[in-house]
C-alpha cells in the first residue's frame, strides 16, 4: 500500500484564532528532522516498508471551490491505490475528504480524536465551520458509524446532535483506551490535535485542559487491526507551539497512521 501526504493549508473556517494554515509545513519539517527516524512503533519504516508520496500543499484559495479541490485530490489518491493522509489546516477539511472517500468506498466508519465533538448544526453562521464538519458528514450519510473520544466540551446542543446522529461518544471523564470501540472497515481516522492535553500539544488554537496523553492515543490506534482508507491530522497552530513539540507529535502520528495502511484486513 502506498501512502500519499496531502497538505491542506487553510484556516478560514476557524472560530477563534487563525494559524492552522501553517500546520502542513511544520508537520513536514518535524517528519523530516534528523531528531528521529521514519519507523513506526510496529517496526514498519516509511519509505522502506511503506511507500510514501508527498504531493505538497494544495493551492487552496479559501473560497467556495476549496472543498472541491480537496475532494478531487483525495479521490485521485484513492483511485491511484494510495491511502491519503491529509495534513491540515483546520477541521473543516474533514468534510470534503470524507465525502470524496465515501464515493469511492461507500459510507465510511470514522474514529475521531478531539476535545470537541464538532457537531454544531451551524456555528456562528458558518455551516462549514471547523466546529461543524461531522454534522455535515452525518447529514449527508457519508458515515455509517462515528466514534469520538477525548471529548470534554459537550454542551446541550452537541449532546442533542450526537443523539440525533447516533454518535458514539467516549467523553474524557469516562475514557480508558480499552473502552474505545474500533469501528470496522472501511475506517477513516480524524485526529484533531486539541484532543491531546495542552501539556502534550500546546500548539493548537483551543487549549482544553484534562485531555489525552500521547500514549493513550497511541494505545487506541494500536488496537486498529486492519488497513484504513484515509486519515487526517488537523488544527496544528505553529505560532502557539512550544519548541515544536506539537509538530513532533503530529509527525509521529503520520508514521503510526501510515503503518496502519500496511496492516492486514480486519
Amino acid at each position: 500500500m502506498r501512502v500519499r501526504l496531502i497538505g491542506l493549508p487553510t484556516d478560514s473556517h476557524s472560530s477563534f484564532l487563525r494559524g492552522a494554515a501553517e500546520g502542513p509545513a511544520a508537520i513536514r519539517a518535524a517528519l523530516g528532522s534528523d531528531h528521529s527516524n521514519m519507523t513506526a512503533e510496529c517496526g514498519l519504516e516509511l519509505r522502506k516498508d511503506i511507500l510514501v508520496e508527498d504531493i505538497g500543499d494544495l493551492p487552496l484559495q479559501e473560497d467556495a471551490d476549496d472543498p472541491a479541490r480537496i475532494g478531487e485530490a483525495v479521490t485521485a489518491a484513492a483511485r491511484d491505490g494510495a491511502m491519503p493522509i491529509s495534513l491540515g489546516g483546520d477541521h473543516m477539511v474533514t468534510g470534503p475528504i470524507v465525502a470524496a472517500l465515501a464515493v469511492v468506498h461507500g459510507p465510511l466508519n470514522i474514529l475521531h480524536v478531539d476535545a470537541h465533538p464538532d457537531l454544531y448544526a451551524d456555528f456562528d453562521g458558518d455551516p462549514l465551520s471547523h466546529a461543524s464538519p461531522f454534522a455535515r458528514i452525518m447529514e449527508a450519510g457519508h458515515a455509517r458509524r462515528l466514534v469520538q473520544f477525548g471529548i470534554r466540551t459537550m454542551n446541550a446542543h452537541c449532546r442533542a446532535q450526537a443523539e440525533r446522529f447516533g454518535v458514539e461518544v467516549i467523553e474524557m471523564r469516562d475514557f480508558a483506551p480499552e473502552r474505545v470501540p474500533i469501528p470496522e472497515a472501511p475506517l477513516y481516522i480524524s485526529i484533531d490535535l486539541d484532543g491531546f492535553d495542552p501539556a502534550f500539544a500546546p500548539g493548537v488554537a483551543h487549549h482544553e485542559p484534562g485531555g489525552l496523553s500521547s500514549r493513550e492515543v497511541l494505545q487506541v490506534l494500536h488496537r486498529v487491526r486492519g488497513p484504513i482508507v484515509g486519515a487526517d491530522i488537523v488544527e496544528l497552530h505553529p505560532g502557539r507551539d512550544v519548541n515544536g513539540v506539537t509538530a513532533t507529535l503530529a509527525a509521529k502520528l503520520v508514521k503510526e497512521l501510515a503503518a496502519l495502511a500496511a496492516k492486514e484486513t480486519l
